[in-house]
């Protein structure tokens, strides 16, 4: 017998990422980019896509290392909260409430299996856009910026993980994620995991770390209405000097096109179209990608450049080949 789906958390809210040149990644993302400055506090920026509702989806702070600090979810309601805190506790790996937040009421702090720090709220700030930024339909978030890329919203974060197993487990089990692709290897290793909360095909994806260090991360992607848009933003990034790593292209697992870059601090950024599929279906079975199927590369054969395998922050002195 099926148990019950969980659906006590709505979707992924925000990403705070670490940055050594703040000034640096600020401008990579405001003013190449497009996202738009929602608020600042202490060595935070807060930031949004033009259609995010919530006050902000990302979160650059100031910090010796790139890499993330935490994400966040937000809870389908404030009983969905409490009963994911309550289960959450029983995993020993709450860390308690954050009560002071910007952008959003209470959080509960805690961590995945490979040391990610997360949190969980339900309460939050409906971002209230200025006269300049007010949409012309009321149904929009904001105003569509007449500036770089114009990223629209936050689509997924993809972590690194020394155990992609037990991460995922924990994703499934304390939290209620829907597990929809991941890649299996011949000796049976969990190689990858692509997991939900909603109707997106995936919202958290979890890589195996090579350089068995925990906590850190591979990329976070925000999404852009057609292709087109992922190809101009190759050439706004071309002739403002952005580092491309690899693409524009289509995976094959996720069907996503994508274009990969480093943001000046050092991390791995995604723009995707249209970002992660729908999948409505309840019964929906995991698709698995086998050895094999993975080394053929993406999905109109270009191949996986070596830095996708072993580029990750905070940065490591030795990583596995």
């Amino acid at each position: 017998m099926e148990t019950e789906p969980i659906l006590d958390v709505a979707h992924l809210a925000h990403v705070e990422l670490l940055t050594p040149k703040l000034e640096a990644s600020l401008h990579f993302f405001k003013d190449v980019m497009g996202l738009i400055e929602s608020g600042r506090d202490g060595d935070s920026v807060y930031l949004r896509g033009w259609d995010d509702y919530e006050h902000h989806t990302l979160q650059l702070t100031a910090a010796p290392q790139p890499g993330i600090s935490h994400y966040a979810l937000r809870a389908a309601s404030p009983q969905a909260l409490q009963r994911r805190v309550a289960a959450l506790e029983k995993t020993g790996r709450g860390l308690g409430w954050k009560e002071n937040n910007v952008g959003h009421g209470p959080a509960y702090c805690f961590t995945d299996p490979d040391n990610h720090q997360m949190e969980i709220y339900y309460e939050t700030e409906w971002y209230q856009p200025p006269e300049e930024l007010r949409p012309a339909l009321k149904n929009q978030a904001s105003r569509l910026p007449n500036r770089g890329i114009a990223l629209r919203r936050l689509d997924h974060v993809n972590l690194l993980a020394v155990d992609v197993r037990a991460t995922r487990i924990f994703m499934q089990e304390a939290l209620g994620a829907k597990l929809t692709e991941q890649i299996i290897f011949d000796d049976g290793s969990e190689k990858a995991s692509w997991v939900t909360f909603c109707n997106k095909t995936y919202e958290i994806a979890i890589s195996e770390d090579w350089s068995d260090t925990r906590g850190r991360l591979h990329h976070i992607t925000f999404a852009v209405d057609s292709r087109e848009d992922v190809l101009r933003a190759a050439d706004i990034c071309l002739e403002s000097g952005v580092h491309i790593e690899t693409g524009p292209s289509k995976h094959a697992i996720q069907q996503t096109f994508f274009l990969y870059l480093y943001e000046p601090g050092g991390n791995r950024f995604e723009i995707a179209s249209p970002g992660a599929r729908l999948v409505l279906a309840p019964d929906w079975k995991p698709v698995v990608w086998s050895q094999a199927e993975r080394e053929k590369g993406q999905a109109w054969g270009l191949p996986t450049i070596e830095t996708f395998h072993t580029h990750g922050t905070p940065w490591v002195k030795l990583e596995k080949k």
